[in-house]
């Protein structure tokens, strides 16, 4: 397995294997925050197929109940393996480990991740990784289907930080 940043020519092959839902692609959404500075975006890659992706925001998390306990941690979003079969292939840990790596190098000294409330494998992962129960918050999200309608949401998540 390897991991890298995405590059322009990846979005397509993202398209293809890691189809996310909505009429606009994330992965562009992702690829273009990256290229304005203020993420990174990585990629898990198997046998020349991306198999796995997560967004490092650089200003944290948006929720204001984490920010104000945590300003200036860069937050882990959006972190997935696609497609279930590959799960439990440490892909995920790879790609925190990058984050963590990343960070180090960036001088931050901790780093954070959302986690909704009804994923106990996610949570006893970050776990095991290190992560530890912080702040509880509302993650509020959109995102606009094939047919153009906007759909709202909104996950009941805890934040869950690890020191550096």
């Amino acid at each position: 397995m390897r991991i890298s940043q995405c590059r322009e020519e990846d979005l397509e092959l993202l398209e293809a294997h890691m189809p996310l839902r909505g009429a606009a692609t994330p992965h562009e959404a992702r690829y273009a925050r990256q290229r304005q500075g203020s993420a990174t975006f990585l990629l898990a890659w198997k046998d020349r197929r991306p198999v796995g992706s997560c967004e490092i925001r650089w200003a944290g998390c948006e929720a204001p109940e984490v920010r104000a306990a945590h300003p200036g941690c860069p937050e882990v979003h959006g972190l997935g393996v696609w497609h279930g079969a590959l799960r439990a292939q440490n892909i995920s840990t790879a790609l925190l480990r990058e984050v963590e790596r990343l960070a180090a190098e960036r001088g931050c000294r901790t780093v954070g991740l959302g986690v909704e409330k009804n994923n106990p494998r996610a949570s006893a992962l970050y776990g095991h990784l290190g992560y530890r129960d912080s702040v509880p918050y509302l993650d509020c999200w959109s995102y606009q289907d094939g047919a153009g309608v906007v759909h709202r949401v909104a996950d009941a998540c805890l934040f869950m930080v690890k020191k550096l």
